[in-house]
């Protein structure tokens, strides 16, 4: 076990190691973080901040030196990076399990792999591959870039093969994944912790909402019925042990109007749908993330009230701050900020929880704050 009082590095710095890099400082830990940005949120709490690129190996070995332990906070480092930084510390997740989840169509065969099932696809590599999708998967579609591709970007919905050839263009004729669209009941995740001897211990399922291919709410307990949650986090439990991954992760999921539970995404690290932990859970997701990267137990995941999270992106700050006094007014509301200088359309500027005696009074006064604050 690595014990309070050593130096853990976190590869990235943006609010999920931000949110880290609080969890490890309260347990005890220091926190060295490498970051290109200056600037960048976690870099500006941690207790070192190494400005550098994630491919600049003499910043690397110093981070390694300094560390008994590294690990990340999204899944675009570099998996080449990781390998290097294995060579000389602990570091969780590990690089195969970061690679199998980087490309979409990677990641796809890997989950169908573990006889879970996906939504129909046609990988996309140039455009002499759409000639036969038509006798593979049924329009609308979404073209997907493999790569590099989150919160809705890089995505364009297609209604037709014409549409997805010019969605092919327009996206630079990258590698992409042609998924069919499919009649959805609710969206739900599993975040869950695997500890270096395999245990895994799963938070409360999820239940979602995405506006703009962003997330907007979590809301917990899920209205999922019993049966389909349990399936849910058996199959997150079967990724995880297929990726031997170490640390905390998450995985989406679409239930069809059919009942059929879909794997849509992986997430190698702790996950936004996963931020009602923060306040919801006797453990948080980055706590979580602390002791598997630690060796020590999982702390208990179990829900301790109904909660609704509510994601904040830039477009609420209008030309100045919101209304804050409308939300820190309410005492069951918990406002987490994210220290990002500057709001922008769709950037995630923070998050707030609410906490209720049910799901469905966390909602309804969810939605009445959220219009409360916007700016004028």
């Amino acid at each position: 076990m690595i014990l309070p009082g050593a130096t853990l590095g976190m590869l990235g710095g943006g609010q999920l190691g931000r949110m880290f890099t609080t969890a490890a400082q309260t347990m005890g830990y220091k926190v060295i973080v490498l970051d290109p940005d200056k600037n960048s949120p976690a870099g500006i709490i941690a207790d070192k901040h190494i400005c550098a690129a994630y491919t600049d190996e003499s910043s690397l070995a110093e981070l390694a030196q300094q560390c008994s332990a590294i690990t990340t906070e999204f899944e675009n480092i570099p998996a080449n990076t990781l390998a290097f930084l294995e060579n000389r510390t602990v570091v969780h997740p590990s690089s195969t399990a970061l690679a199998s989840t980087q490309n979409r169509n990677v990641e796809k065969n890997f989950i169908r792999a573990q006889g879970i099932a996906t939504v129909p696809f046609v990988s996309i590599y140039k455009r002499d591959d759409f000639a036969d999708v038509s006798n593979q998967i049924h329009f609308p579609a979404i073209l997907k870039v493999a790569t590099f591709g989150y919160d809705g970007k890089g995505q364009i919905v297609c209604e037709d093969l014409q549409a997805a050839y010019e969605a092919f263009d327009a996206l630079g004729q990258k590698e992409c994944v042609l998924e069919q669209r499919i009649d959805l009941e609710r969206e739900i995740s599993v975040v869950l912790a695997r500890s270096q001897e395999g245990h895994i211990t799963a938070f409360p399922v999820a239940e979602n909402v995405h506006i703009n291919g962003i997330l907007h709410s979590t809301s917990v307990p899920s209205i999922a019925t019993e049966a389909q949650q349990q399936t849910a986090v058996e199959m997150a439990g079967k990724i995880a042990h297929g990726l031997n991954y170490v640390g905390t992760m998450a995985v989406e999921f679409f239930i069809s109007k059919q009942g059929e539970i879909i794997a849509n995404e992986i997430a190698p690290r702790p996950h936004n749908s996963g931020h009602y932990t923060l306040d919801a859970c006797q453990t948080s997701q980055f706590e979580q993330q602390v002791r598997m990267l630690c060796g020590l137990p999982a702390g208990n995941a179990e829900l301790v009230t109904p909660v609704v999270m509510i994601n904040l992106l830039g477009d609420v700050w209008g030309n100045s701050q919101p209304h804050w006094d409308k939300l820190l007014t309410k005492p069951n509301i918990k406002l987490h900020l994210y220290g990002k200088k500057e709001a922008r359309a769709g950037r995630k500027m923070g998050h707030y929880n609410v906490l209720a005696d049910s799901s469905d009074s966390a909602m309804l006064t969810a939605i009445e704050t959220f219009a409360a604050i916007k700016a004028d």
